[in-house]
C-alpha cells in the first residue's frame, strides 16, 4: 500500500487524510499538542476560546455537505442558527448593509439612491480590484460610510491593491434592482453560506477537529524539519521516514529551508518569501448579552474591527454566569492598548486573555496564483502537493479547505490506481 505523509492537522490535513484513508497508509505530522490548525479551540476559565475567529459551518457544495455529515449526527452534534449580524454605525444597522440601507439616515438614504441610479445606467462591466468593486456596485456614499474603513482596518493597504479574484465567492454580488427590491420588501440575505450555520453543541470547531482526527495516526508534537526527495526511488524522505506522496497544509514560506526537491526553485522561492499576510490578535472577554452572531466594527476610533458573539453560538461556551465573545483585532496588539479599545466597544467587553497568530489572513497580488500554480506543477511531478490556506495561499474558509481536500484526493487516488 502507498504511504502518504501529511504535514499538519489542520481542517485540510485532516479531511485529505479521511479521504484517503481507504486508499493508502496515512501518516500525519502536527507540531502542536492538539489537531485544528486555525480552527483550534481552548478552555480558559470554563470559557471557549477560538483562537483564530469563530469557525462555523456551512456550505453551498453538495459534494462536501454529504461528506461532512457522514462524520456527525446534526440534530444531536449541532445547533443550527440563523445569522444575526450588525454593523456598529451610529446605531446598529443590520448586515449585508445594503440590503438594509432604510435603516440609515434621510441624507445617507437619499445619497445612496442617487449613487445606485447612476450605476444602473452604465452597463455591466469587470472590476479590476476591490476598490472599483466595491465604488461601482454600491457607490461611493456606502463605500465611505462602511466599505472603505472595515476594509482597510482588515487588510491595512489600499483596497484598490487587492485583486478581486481573492475574494470570489466571498461577496454579495447584488445588482442595483435587487438592492433596491430587498430593501423595498425587507428581504433577509439567504444567498450567503452562513446566512445560517451550524455549530458544535459542544467544544465548537476543535469538536469537529477531534471528530476528523479519530482513527488517523496522528504524530502530535512533531514539527518537520527536513523533507528530501529521492529520484531514484521517486519516494520522500521526511525525518528518516519514507514515503511515496507527500501532502503539505504548512506554510509555504516555511518551506524553503525544509525542502530539497533537486529542482532549481530559487526564483519561485524569492517570490513566495514576498507574499503578504496579516496576523490576528483574538481577545476572549466577558460581555454583556446580546442577540448577536457578528458585530462589525467600521468606526475609526477603535481598532478592533469585529465581535464575534461566540458566547450566543452555544450556552456551553460560556462558564456559569456570564456570556463571552471574541474580539478581533488584525495583527499583533499589547495588552494595554486591547484594554483601552475595549472600552470603546458595545456591550462592555471585558476582558480575560488573547493570542496573538502570526498568519492568519494570505493576501494575494495580481501574480500569487501564478507563482503558487507554478510552484505546484513542479513540486506535484515529484509526488508532493500543496493544500490548505497557507499552503496554497488561499483565503479558505472550512467548508472551501473541505473541498479542495476533495478535489486533491481525487487527483491523487487516481495516480494511486494508475501506479498499481
Amino acid at each position: 500500500m502507498d504511504k502518504i505523509a501529511i504535514i499538519g492537522a489542520g481542517i485540510s490535513g485532516l479531511s485529505a487524510a479521511q479521504l484517503l484513508s481507504e486508499h493508502a497508509d496515512i501518516t500525519i505530522f502536527e507540531k502542536d499538542s492538539q489537531s485544528g490548525g486555525l480552527i483550534k479551540c481552548i478552555r480558559v476559565e470554563d470559557n471557549l476560546y477560538h483562537i483564530v475567529g469563530g469557525h462555523v459551518f456551512n456550505s453551498k457544495n453538495k459534494k462536501v455537505l454529504d461528506w461532512f455529515w457522514s462524520f456527525f449526527n446534526k440534530e444531536q452534534d449541532f445547533t443550527s442558527t440563523i445569522r444575526n449580524t450588525v454593523i456598529n454605525l451610529l446605531n446598529f444597522v443590520k448586515y449585508p448593509i445594503e440590503n438594509n440601507i432604510y435603516q440609515l439616515s434621510e441624507d445617507q438614504v437619499k445619497n445612496i439612491l442617487k449613487d445606485l441610479l447612476s450605476i444602473s445606467k452604465i452597463p455591466s462591466e469587470t472590476f479590476e480590484n476591490f476598490e472599483e468593486f466595491l465604488l461601482k456596485r454600491f457607490g461611493k456614499t456606502l463605500y465611505e460610510l462602511y466599505f472603505k474603513p472595515y476594509n482597510e482596518k482588515i487588510w491595512k493597504q489600499d483596497l484598490n491593491k487587492i485583486p478581486l479574484s481573492w475574494l470570489e465567492g466571498k461577496l454579495p454580488m447584488p445588482t442595483v434592482e435587487e438592492i433596491l427590491l430587498n430593501n423595498i420588501f425587507r428581504k433577509e440575505e439567504k444567498e450567503m453560506v452562513h446566512s445560517s450555520f451550524f455549530y458544535p453543541k459542544i467544544n465548537g470547531s476543535q469538536f469537529i477537529a477531534d471528530r476528523l482526527s479519530k482513527e488517523l495516526n496522528i504524530k502530535y508534537n512533531t514539527p518537520i524539519s527536513s523533507i528530501r526527495y529521492i529520484a531514484d526511488t521517486r519516494s520522500w524522505i521526511i525525518d528518516n521516514e519514507k514515503f511515496d506522496f507527500v501532502i503539505y497544509t504548512g506554510n509555504i514560506k516555511d518551506l524553503k529551508t525544509k525542502i530539497d526537491t533537486q529542482l532549481n526553485l530559487k526564483n519561485i522561492f524569492n517570490a513566495i518569501s514576498d507574499l503578504e499576510f496579516h496576523g490576528t490578535t483574538s481577545v476572549l472577554c466577558k460581555i454583556d448579552p446580546n442577540p448577536y452572531s457578528w458585530i462589525y466594527l467600521p468606526n475609526k476610533n477603535c481598532d478592533a474591527h469585529r465581535i464575534i458573539c461566540t458566547g450566543n453560538f452555544s450556552a456551553t461556551n460560556n462558564s456559569q454566569g456570564i456570556t463571552t465573545a471574541t474580539v478581533e483585532f488584525t495583527d499583533h496588539v499589547d495588552k494595554n492598548k486591547i484594554v483601552d479599545n475595549l472600552k470603546l466597544l458595545p456591550f462592555s467587553p471585558q476582558y480575560i486573555t488573547h493570542r496573538y497568530t502570526e498568519y492568519t489572513y494570505p493576501i494575494q497580488s495580481v501574480d500569487t496564483r501564478k507563482v503558487i500554480d507554478s510552484f505546484k506543477r513542479k513540486l506535484e511531478s515529484q509526488q508532493f502537493f500543496l493544500l490548505g490556506r497557507f499552503a496554497e495561499w488561499e483565503y479558505y474558509n472550512m467548508d472551501t479547505a473541505i473541498g479542495a481536500a476533495m478535489s486533491l484526493s481525487e487527483k491523487i487516488i487516481n495516480l494511486i490506481k494508475g501506479n498499481s
